[in-house]
């Protein structure tokens, strides 16, 4: 049987795989995404290096490749196949589809990189089944995606679902990395929380927070550790991230949520300790669960959406 290559392009890492029809991955490879350059094309380059590198690989040459998939970080424009104007990319434009089907002449599929996390869960992961599910990745941005009564929701041009820039703070006022102020990435994600948590530490009047709160693992580590600076701060955050799950219910009424990316995965534990006391109880809390996948539920996706497409 054929088999396909999956691609998930994110703000930190492109990773690419050799998928089967039931979702097993046969092999793996990663590469930093370009951040210098003159245009994007720096940035498809390394895609269309990494895939060449698969198909060398034994499982590349063992079985006809069928189509490609690619997962990748919004906004997202189909009817071009390109990435445009992305927040956490350093270039304003990336060409996708065309490139990949134009080397390697097989069908290619584009889709938003949580819409494409969502897909896996349902495909093979903790959501697998449910016909109400929302996605919430939590990495260098905070990304989403919904299926609502089984159908994926994609939106006018496929970025339904963009809930890392739900309006959650006019209190602090942080800056979104897309320039609006307020949206919950510039709070819960990767990229702003020690940003957040400085303008916090300010607000509080603390001085010396006790340890160097430069990435969310320092965060993170020192809240698990019992610093009382780091779990005041927990709950700053609990609140504002309970926001955003609280619209998203209200939003989408989910039976589940999954939770992925690097912040959810090594530490979801504490994100959703910490937000639960603070989310409205309108409609009927949803389970909340953490990702298994360890980052792989995008590449999945990618696969199912393109498996699906064929």
């Amino acid at each position: 049987m054929p088999n396909l290559i999956a691609v998930d392009l994110g703000g930190t890492q492109i990773r690419a795989g050799i998928v089967t029809e039931n979702g097993r991955i046969l092999e793996h490879a990663r590469t930093p995404t370009p951040v210098v350059g003159q245009s994007g094309a720096v940035v498809t380059d390394a895609l269309l290096g990494l895939i060449e590198r698969l198909l060398r690989s034994p499982a590349g040459t063992e079985a006809a490749i069928a189509a490609v998939g690619i997962s990748s970080a919004g906004p997202l424009d189909l009817t071009r196949g390109m990435m445009v104007h992305s927040p956490n990319i350093a270039f304003p434009e990336v060409a996708l589809v065309e490139p990949v089907r134009e080397r390697f002449g097989v069908p290619t599929f584009l889709v938003n990189d949580a819409r494409a996390g969502l897909l896996g869960e349902r495909w093979v992961g903790a959501a697998r089944g449910c016909g109400n599910v929302v996605y919430v990745t939590m990495s260098t941005g905070i990304g989403g995606g919904a299926v609502v009564g089984g159908r994926l929701l994609l939106g006018r041009n496929g970025n339904a679902g963009e809930i890392g820039h739900l309006f959650v703070d006019n209190h602090y006022n942080q800056r979104c990395g897309c320039g609006h102020l307020g949206h919950w990435e510039a709070y819960g994600s990767g990229r702003f929380m020690p940003r957040f948590f400085a303008a916090w530490q300010e607000s509080e009047g603390i001085g010396d927070a006790g340890f160097v709160a430069d990435t969310p693992a320092a965060i993170f580590a020192a809240a698990r550790a019992g610093e009382p600076v780091a779990l005041a701060f927990m709950e700053a955050l609990g609140r504002v991230n309970a926001r955003g799950i609280s619209n998203v219910i209200v939003a989408y009424n989910p039976e589940v949520i999954v939770f992925d990316g690097p912040i959810a995965r090594y530490n979801g534990d504490l994100v959703i300790e910490h937000l639960m006391p603070f989310v409205d109880r309108y409609l009927a809390l949803p389970r909340l669960v953490v990702s298994t996948f360890e980052g792989r539920a995008p590449l999945l996706g990618a696969a199912a959406y393109a498996w699906e497409s064929l």
